[in-house]
């Protein structure tokens, strides 16, 4: 929706109605496209800049995870329902 609102080809107005939503969020998404697109070509020797290693997320969620856990047990073993 928002590259059609910077296509130009059709309204605001146009495309919320086609597509069910406001005419503010089709706006809101056309800026957002239009100010982050700039930072798709951002580098100092026109190479894109290596992208963040997945790793690391999947690493804080498996902490998370493990964290939650201990504490899921420590709650079962304090109430009463452990397994």
């Amino acid at each position: 929706m928002g590259l059609e609102a910077i296509r130009a080809t059709r309204t605001v107005n146009e495309i919320a109605q086609d597509f069910e939503v406001h005419p503010a969020q089709v706006a809101q998404w056309k800026k957002e496209i239009q100010d982050q697109a700039a930072s798709l070509f951002d580098t100092k020797s026109g190479r894109k800049k290596p992208a963040a290693p997945a790793a690391t997320d999947a690493d804080n969620l498996f902490g998370e995870i493990g964290r939650l856990k201990v504490e899921l047990d420590w709650l079962k073993k304090k109430s009463g329902l452990s397994q």
